[in-house]
């Protein structure tokens, strides 16, 4: 099955080890932090079931990486984030997520999604089975196709192109810095919100 074991808590993704899930899953789930990991290939699923590659790929085909008509490419990218925002998972992928929402006890309450290390961040207040944070999920994802993100792409790689990456999805709303917390731990930086420490990035 393509969603098969693609969405892990904390603690199950850390005994998976670094090289898998990345450093700051593996500190969140030291330090007993409440989560859940999207791995990169539940997305990924999610763009070949809906065939977004080569929808995508049709969409910015008029885009010359070597002269980017910025103009042009503001309008596209608003659409990309459309065309993701607005594509439906699998309903296999949906009621796995909502299971695995559920065993990692984040279907109720307030919850913020973003990518490991990063700060950026959708939030959602979900009650079961969980479809305020499928769709904070998605946001997440659909800005991967901002104007900005975009830009970027195309002058670094010359092209629009990105892989699948890890999504976090963490108890309370955005955490915040907490030097005192991070002096503490040892660690550069801690995010903390209500429920506690959320970031170790």
């Amino acid at each position: 099955m393509l969603y098969a074991a693609s969405m892990l808590t904390f603690g199950e993704a850390a005994r998976r080890g670094a090289d898998t899930m990345g450093e700051e899953v593996l500190r969140l789930s030291a330090q007993g932090v409440r989560g859940m990991v999207l791995l990169p290939e539940f997305e990924e699923a999610f763009y070949l079931s809906v065939n977004l590659p080569e929808q995508l790929g049709r969409l910015f085909a008029p885009i010359n990486p070597a002269r980017v008509d910025e103009d042009a490419l503001e309008g596209l990218t608003a659409r990309a984030e459309a065309l993701i925002r607005t594509s439906f998972l699998m309903d296999d992928a949906v009621q796995r997520f909502y299971r695995a929402l559920h065993n990692a006890g984040l279907d109720r309450g307030a919850v913020h999604v973003r990518r490991p290390g990063l700060r950026s961040n959708e939030e959602a207040r979900v009650t079961p089975p969980g479809t305020a944070a499928l769709q904070a999920v998605k946001r997440l994802w659909a800005s991967d196709w901002a104007f900005g993100a975009v830009l970027t792409r195309l002058d670094e790689t010359g092209g629009v192109g990105l892989d699948a990456r890890p999504t976090l999805v963490l108890p309370g709303l955005s955490g915040t810095p907490d030097p005192l917390l991070a002096e503490a731990l040892g660690v550069q930086t801690a995010w903390v919100n209500e429920t506690g420490l959320v970031g170790l990035p």
